[in-house]
């Protein structure tokens, strides 16, 4: 199955549902799917405030004004400031992560690795890394030196690779790591998700969450183990 794995690695596990995408695909197909759809997207507009005026949600931005009847904080590490404007809250811990991405090889990867993942025009994406951080621009150069260190051990092939980008970004990570679903008793109407990982989860919200909130209501199943008052002990207690 991988002819090209290092003699350094002893073991493995596989499961015929892993997967991946290509994350630049991923991101022109979700913009190339809201323009097909209608959808409104207004980049560059921060949300100052939100108020609750006759029944209608206004978000306050530098940019002017946007009114919704319902509205879905999915914003990320920005739902710990924009939450409390609805009544909600999404505690949350910012974390870091990084990415190695070389140059294109010809096809050695047809299953994802945990680190290690080709894409389809070749090139290969390696990392994950975890650290405490919330600089979104900052990177960390012996994180990205030892997720090279270990991508060599696995696949000797890539010693004589060329990287030819790195990224870090802020994972959306809650406290204890389980996403926030939870809608807003003070303001009928707000809702608020926090996951990572988006992608993991995407037939969850596509499929079960959207629905839900389309029809303006939470159902108690998914926000009595997913609300953020699980992490109110001894209120829970």
């Amino acid at each position: 199955m991988l002819p090209d794995i290092g003699p350094e690695v002893v073991g493995a596990s596989y499961c015929p549902l892993d997967g991946h995408v290509n994350s630049l695909r991923l991101f022109r197909t979700l913009h190339t799917a809201i323009n097909a759809r209608g959808v409104s997207y207004l980049p560059g507009h921060r949300v100052e405030s939100i108020t609750k005026e006759g029944g209608e949600f206004r978000l306050h931005t530098a940019k002017g004004e946007v009114r919704a009847a319902k509205v879905a904080l999915a914003a990320g590490n920005a739902n710990m400031r924009l939450a409390p404007m609805v009544g909600l809250e999404a505690p949350m811990r910012p974390e870091r992560g990084q990415i190695v991405v070389t140059e294109r090889l010809r096809p050695f990867l047809n299953y994802p690795v945990v680190t290690l993942r080709q894409t389809d025009e070749g090139t290969v994406m390696i990392g994950d890394s975890k650290e405490e951080s919330t600089d979104p621009a900052g990177l960390t150069i012996g994180v990205s030196s030892t997720e090279a260190e270990r991508a060599v051990r696995q696949f000797p092939l890539l010693a004589k690779v060329n990287v030819v980008r790195t990224w870090s970004a802020i994972r959306v990570m809650t406290q204890d790591g389980f996403p926030i679903y939870d809608e807003s008793e003070s303001h009928p109407g707000a809702f608020v998700l926090c996951c990572h990982s988006g992608v993991t989860l995407c037939a969850n919200h596509a499929l079960t969450v959207a629905p839900m909130i389309a029809r303006g209501a939470l159902d108690k199943s998914l926000v009595a183990p997913f609300s953020a008052r699980r992490f109110h002990v001894q209120a829970a207690g």
